[in-house]
């Protein structure tokens, strides 16, 4: 189960910043697997149940500010769903506000990735490489990269895999 609960979430996100990347979409079933991973191994690691009601509460509230920023259409739905999903992970610890930042400053970074590449796209098209349709012809970028990214950099941060490794230490 250590297998299991330590590498979904990783395995989800990897597929998702890949489907991102390569079509502005991050398929639902990716958000669904990580929240419902959440929700079944929670408890089955020892999670506790104030505890697990708060990490629903915390995704509840990610959920909450998405949902305004997709309603004032500076966020997509699939990143919204994704953000939400590995969330709920992290619960009301500061665990969850080193994923939120880390996912801001990241991606940050990769906007300003995105410019760049956008602004050389030409060049880099005469010269044979072929870039993604997300680097050429959209206007939005894939946040699903960045949140990827945040949720690989803090994932041993969540009170689950640290239940998880001290379970198995």
């Amino acid at each position: 189960m250590v297998v299991i609960v330590t590498l979904i979430v990783p395995f989800c996100l990897a597929l998702a910043a890949i489907s991102d990347l390569f079509t502005m979409k991050i398929p639902n079933k990716l958000s669904a697997a990580i929240l419902v991973s959440f929700l079944v191994f929670a408890p089955l690691v020892g999670l506790g149940w104030a505890d697990y009601g708060m990490s629903i509460a915390a995704a509840s509230a990610v959920f909450a500010v998405c949902f305004m920023l997709f309603a004032m259409n500076v966020m997509g739905g699939g990143d919204a769903k994704l953000l939400t999903a590995t969330a709920i992970w992290f619960g009301f610890t500061p665990a969850l506000i080193s994923f939120l930042v880390t996912v801001a400053f990241v991606g940050g970074f990769i906007t300003l990735i995105f410019l760049l590449l956008r602004a050389n796209a030409n060049t880099a098209m005469a010269m044979g490489i072929r870039l993604p349709a997300s680097l050429v012809t959209e206007s939005k970028i894939p946040y699903g990269i960045a949140i990827a990214i945040g949720g690989y950099l803090t994932f041993q941060q969540s009170p689950v895999v640290n239940l998880v490794l001290l379970a198995a230490s």
